[in-house]
């Protein structure tokens, strides 16, 4: 692979880190709205997009034979996950959300040994293990800890992402297209949270709604972005780079929300990123 490839890899991946750490803090900035409503407006804007993409692209509207069940569990804990993460995102640390949510790689690795039946070795067990043990500084799970129940909320959203992005593995390996999965996805989710909206629909302003619309196209440039630096790089050689949300989150949170995060949260973010660079250099040994 050539070396230019590897850099607009890397450029694309971090430009994606920020468009995610970006739409994380639109969502904390529309205010006290459910978190159900934030998401349908969320996912409505990624529908669109998926839409025109599918149109472009003249990808069918078909599902192949078996596959409905995975397209099912992909878009169930997909809406969990985002559920959960943008719960986490209103009542923690922004940094803190954000690390929290980017456990999912970690998860997809478990749930891949536990579904897939994929291999894992001792030493990406110990890699796991240590980043599980590396949130527990984030959550810091006390009776004293107002934040604890919104932070396992947090992991829990992580652990969402983690089994969704398990169900896009399976799905790949079985032929489907990746803008129908997010096509199926994002309407799945429009629906089941559409009647929360009708009955309970919580009034917005002008800004609220503009602000879950740009948390939108937001994700959805961030989706693009991470999609292009798939195409010029492989995954071991610029995943690493995705944890550079948790810097633009730390960034964002102080500049808008002056938030800092405690010295247990850090050694936290320090744990994690070090397990992430250490599955970094492991897949790459392999390779």
């Amino acid at each position: 692979m050539k070396l230019d490839e590897k850099y607009k890899g890397i450029i694309y991946i971090i430009l994606s880190s920020f468009c995610f750490a970006i739409m994380n803090t639109m969502v904390k900035l529309a205010g006290e709205l459910p978190s159900i409503q934030k998401s349908f407006f969320r996912n409505l804007v990624a529908f669109f997009f998926a839409l025109i993409l599918l149109w472009k692209n003249q990808i069918g509207f078909s599902i192949k034979k078996g596959n409905m069940k995975y397209f099912i569990l992909r878009s169930l804990f997909g809406t969990i996950g985002i559920l959960c993460n943008f719960y986490a995102i209103d009542h923690l640390v922004l940094a803190d959300a954000s690390m929290l949510n980017k456990m999912s790689p970690f998860f997809v690795l478990l749930f891949s040994w536990l579904i897939l039946g994929e291999t894992l070795s001792w030493k990406q067990a110990i890699i796991v293990i240590t980043a599980f043990l590396g949130s527990l500084f984030i959550i810091k799970p006390t009776f004293s800890n107002l934040d604890v129940i919104p932070a396992f909320i947090g992991l829990c959203g992580g652990m969402g992402a983690g089994i969704a992005y398990t169900m896009v593995r399976i799905l790949g390996q079985r032929g489907e297209k990746g803008p129908f999965i997010v096509f199926f996805f994002s309407g799945f989710s429009c629906l089941i949270t559409l009647p929360y909206l009708i009955f309970s629909f919580a009034p917005m302003t002008g800004k609220q709604i503009l602000m879950l619309l740009g948390a939108g196209l937001a994700a959805a440039f961030g989706q693009f972005s991470i999609t292009a630096a798939y195409f010029h790089a492989p995954a071991k050689e610029i995943s690493v780079y995705d944890y550079s949300q948790i810097i633009f989150s730390a960034l964002i949170g102080f500049l808008l929300f002056h938030q800092v995060p405690d010295g247990y949260s850090i050694f936290g973010y320090i744990v994690i990123c070090a397990m992430a660079l250490a599955m970094f250099f492991l897949n790459n040994k392999k390779q």
